[in-house]
Formats: structure tokens, C-alpha cells, sequence
């Protein structure tokens, strides 16, 4: 009976394997040919394709995870960073780990990820309102933009936005699918929309 078990568990390691290579990995080159930023500092570990834009840097720290595997998107998905602009910068700290379906896009002063910090799935972060607010002006006029810094340790859920100039404390946790307006201090759990602290930790 165990030797059936050992047999089952080395065919579908097998089968595995196989599908990676001929359905994972040549996502992982597609995605790497229409990236086009040329200032990466860093190498991350990557389960889910990773594309990565723009004029400005783009750092990654010792132990950088994106994707996770089971987890949805794997497969159909891919993570998408863009250091739009020159002088813009989108940094991660060593030891995180960020989900499937991660968007980070810095149009300004740029995004900071502390160390040890967890991203859900589908997550998105960006510095920029992208467009002016003024309505005869959002096709021409100048989009607000200011940093985001994630503290270490910080644990953010799925389906989760955070928006330009906020700040998240060290430790915090950011519950699914919040939308993160305001900047939330150290060690409370904040959810809802706008995100709001419901208790410390």
C-alpha cells in the first residue's frame, strides 16, 4: 500500500513539473519581454509572472516572494509593477511575501514595502491619482501624487487598495478588501471603506 502512495505522490510531481514547463514558464518569458524598466535592483523569487515598467527604479530585497502557489490567479494571472516616471521608486523589503494579481504603480515619490511584509491576493498600491480631480482638467491638467510607505511586518489582506500618501504603521493588519484612504497607525487590525482602525493588536 505505501508503495502505491510513493508511486501516486512521484506521478503527480511528475505531471507537476510538466505543466510548468510547458504552461507556466513560457508566461514567466512573455511577461519578462514586455517589461521594459531598466533600472531593477534585485531579483525576487517568482511563482506567478512578474511584469516590470517604467522609467524609474524598482528595488527588491534579499528573499522576495510573488505569487503563491495553490492560491487563485495562479495560472491565469500575473503581477504587474510600474515605476512610471523618472525619480519614482518602488521598493520591497526582504522577506516579503506578496499574492497573486499584485499591482503596485508609482507615478510620483514612490511606494516602500518594509520587511516581512504579507500581501493578499488581486492588491493594489499606488502614489498617483493618475488624472486631475478638476473635471475640465482630468484629460490634461496635474494628478496629486505622494508616498506610500507599508511598515515591516505587516500583514494585508486580499482585494485590498491602499492609495497615495498613506502610511501603514508597523504590524498593522489591513483586512480583505478594504480601501486604504488615510494612514493607519502601528499594531491595530483596520478594515472597511474607507479603511478605519476597529481594534489594537
Amino acid at each position: 500500500m505505501e508503495v502505491f502512495k510513493n508511486l501516486k505522490r512521484v506521478v503527480r510531481f511528475a505531471l507537476r513539473k510538466t505543466l510548468l514547463v510547458i504552461f507556466q514558464y513560457p508566461r514567466f518569458l512573455k511577461y519578462k519581454l514586455l517589461s521594459n524598466c531598466n533600472q531593477i535592483n534585485g531579483k525576487p523569487r517568482l511563482y506567478q509572472p512578474l511584469q516590470i515598467n517604467g522609467k524609474g527604479k524598482v528595488v527588491f530585497h534579499r528573499n522576495v516572494r510573488i505569487g503563491v502557489d495553490p492560491s487563485p490567479f495562479l495560472y491565469s494571472g500575473y503581477a504587474y509593477i510600474d515605476s512610471r516616471k523618472e525619480g519614482s521608486k518602488i521598493e520591497i523589503g526582504e522577506n516579503s511575501w506578496i499574492n497573486n494579481n499584485f499591482i503596485a504603480i508609482a507615478e510620483g515619490e514612490g511606494i516602500e514595502i518594509g520587511a516581512n511584509t504579507l500581501i493578499g491576493s488581486s492588491c493594489e498600491i499606488v502614489d498617483s491619482d493618475f488624472h486631475d480631480l478638476q473635471p475640465g482638467k482630468r484629460m490634461g491638467g496635474v494628478a496629486k501624487t505622494a508616498k506610500v510607505k507599508i511598515g515591516e511586518n505587516v500583514f494585508i489582506g486580499s482585494n485590498v487598495k491602499i492609495l497615495k500618501g498613506v502610511v501603514v504603521g508597523k504590524n498593522s493588519v489591513i483586512a480583505n478588501g478594504s480601501v486604504v484612504t488615510k494612514s493607519i497607525p502601528e499594531n491595530v487590525i483596520a478594515a472597511g471603506v474607507p479603511a478605519k482602525v476597529i481594534r489594537p493588536l
